[in-house]
């Protein structure tokens, strides 16, 4: 059984810097912090990564997967789903950027299952760090770079 989780939060940019910060996929070790490793194996013809090869820290340990990521909702979403994992059988999610008063509401959506079973305080853990990486240290990033633009 999967689990599924679902979080927003309104960043002070635009939609179109938070669509750019996300899919910038060779930068993310400079600010997400579980992230130790990014490759693009495949781009489509506007340069955008569709198959993307991870390596990132998981409970106490590094774990790697490939996600395919859709881009039929650009720039208003962007999706992906697990290609292959070493320790997930699923991690199928999606960025969600609205207009917002304050800039733009960022909605992250997230499906994961693994191979291995664990405790539910465990993976609510989990759950929650890979939230805080894809939001508040990404908040983070976008504030910060449309300071600079």
């Amino acid at each position: 059984m999967s689990d599924k989780a679902t979080e927003r939060m309104v960043m002070r940019a635009s939609p179109e810097r938070c669509y750019e910060v996300v899919l910038d996929f060779d930068r993310y070790p400079e600010w997400a912090g579980d992230i130790k490793q990014v490759e693009v194996l495949e781009r489509d013809g506007q340069g955008r990564g569709t198959l993307v090869s991870w390596r990132a820290a998981a409970f106490g340990r590094s774990t790697s997967y490939t996600l395919r990521y859709d881009y039929t909702g650009a720039p208003d979403e962007v999706s992906w789903v697990l290609e292959r994992g070493d320790i997930t059988s699923k991690l199928d999610g999606a960025y969600v950027f609205a207009p917002h008063e304050d800039g733009t509401e960022v909605t992250y959506n997230l499906e994961a299952e693994l191979k291995l079973p664990l405790p539910g305080f465990v993976k609510r853990r989990a759950e929650s760090r890979i939230i805080s990486t894809a939001l508040k240290e990404l908040r983070a990033r976008v504030e910060a770079a449309s300071k600079m633009a």
